[in-house]
C-alpha cells in the first residue's frame, strides 16, 4: 500500500485544466487569425462566378476543374516549383558552408557576422527586392561591374527574368537556412570531429562521415522552410518578375484584384497550400524513414 502523501503528490502532478487555460489565448488567436481565413478561402473557392453578377451563391467544382485542366496554370505551377527548388538548392549550397565557417569563428567576429547574415530579416522584403531591382538594372551595379571586368560587352538581362527572381529570393531566404543549420551545429560535439582527425582521417572524410550526418536534420528542415516560403513568395516575383513572369502567388493576386474572380483566385491559393503541405509532409516522412533505416542498422 502506498503512503497517503505519495498519493497526494501523484494527484497534484496530474495535468489538469491549467495547460489549456494557459495556451487558450494563443490557441484562440491562432484559430482566429489563420484557420478561420483559410476556411473562408476554401469555402469561397467552391462558389460560382459570373462576369456580370460577380460571386454567386451556387457551389461548383468548375474553378478547380479550370485550374487543373488548363495548361496555362500547369505552366505556372511548374514554374513556381522549379523556382522554389532552385532557391532551395542555392540556399543549401551557400548557406551550409557559410554556417559551418561562422560556427568556427571566434568572438567577436562570429557575433558580428551572424548579425550581418541575419540583419536582412529586419528589413522589409519589399525594400530588399527594390534594392535588387536597382542592382540588376541595365545600368545597375552588377552590369557595370561585369562590363568593367570585361566579362560581358553589353548589359545582362536580369530584371524580369527567372534568374533575377531566384537570386533575390536566395538572398531573402538564406537566413532561414543559416538558422536551421546553426541550431544543428550547436548540438554537435566538437570532440567527435577532433577524434576523427586524431585517428588520421582526412578533413573531408571527417566532414562527410561525421559532421554532415549530424547537421543533416538542420539542412533538411531548412530546405523545407525555404522551399515552402519560396513557393508562396509574392513580393519578390511580382517586382522582379513583372507581369509576364507569373508564379502561383501572383496569379492568385491577379484573379482577386484584376479580373475580380475571387473564387478562381481562392482555388489557386488553396491548391498552392495543398501542394506545399503535401511536399512538406512527404519530405518529413522521407526523412523519418531514412533516419529509421540508418538507426536500425
Amino acid at each position: 500500500m502506498s503512503h497517503p502523501s505519495v498519493q497526494a503528490v501523484a494527484r497534484n502532478e496530474r495535468p489538469g485544466l491549467a495547460p489549456w487555460l494557459l495556451s487558450g489565448p494563443a490557441l484562440l488567436l491562432y484559430i482566429g487569425m489563420l484557420l478561420v481565413p483559410l476556411l473562408m478561402t476554401a469555402v469561397l473557392s467552391f462558389n460560382a462566378f459570373d462576369g456580370t453578377r460577380g460571386v454567386l451563391p451556387e457551389h461548383t467544382l468548375a474553378n478547380y476543374a479550370e485550374v487543373l485542366g488548363d495548361g496555362y496554370y500547369h505552366e505556372i505551377f511548374l514554374r513556381t516549383g522549379g523556382m522554389a527548388l532552385g532557391v532551395t538548392l542555392l540556399c543549401v549550397l551557400f548557406g551550409v558552408p557559410e554556417t559551418i565557417i561562422l560556427a568556427r569563428m571566434r568572438n567577436p567576429w562570429r557575433s558580428m557576422f551572424l548579425v550581418v547574415i541575419l540583419g536582412p530579416l529586419l528589413i522589409s522584403v519589399v525594400v530588399r527586392t527594390l534594392g535588387w531591382a536597382i542592382l540588376m538594372g541595365n545600368q545597375g551595379l552588377i552590369n557595370q561591374a561585369l562590363m568593367a571586368l570585361g566579362i560581358t560587352d553589353e548589359p545582362v538581362k536580369l530584371l524580369f527574368t527567372m534568374t533575377g527572381v531566384v537570386i533575390a529570393l536566395t538572398h531573402v531566404l538564406i537566413p532561414f537556412m543559416v538558422i536551421s543549420v546553426w541550431a544543428a551545429l550547436l548540438k554537435l560535439d566538437p570532440q567527435i570531429e577532433n577524434a576523427g582527425l586524431s585517428l588520421g582521417a582526412p578533413p573531408m572524410t571527417v566532414f562527410r562521415r561525421v559532421v554532415l550526418p549530424q547537421i543533416l536534420p538542420g539542412v533538411l528542415s531548412g530546405s523545407i522552410i525555404v522551399f515552402a516560403l519560396a513557393a508562396s513568395a509574392f513580393a519578390t516575383p511580382a517586382i522582379l518578375g513583372g507581369r509576364r513572369l507569373k508564379v502561383v502567388a501572383t496569379a492568385a493576386y491577379d484573379e482577386f484584384l484584376s479580373t475580380l474572380n475571387w473564387p478562381l483566385g481562392a482555388s489557386i491559393a488553396v491548391l498552392l497550400l495543398i501542394a506545399n503541405v503535401a511536399i512538406v509532409l512527404g519530405s518529413n516522412r522521407l526523412i523519418e524513414r531514412r533516419y529509421a533505416a540508418v538507426f536500425d542498422r
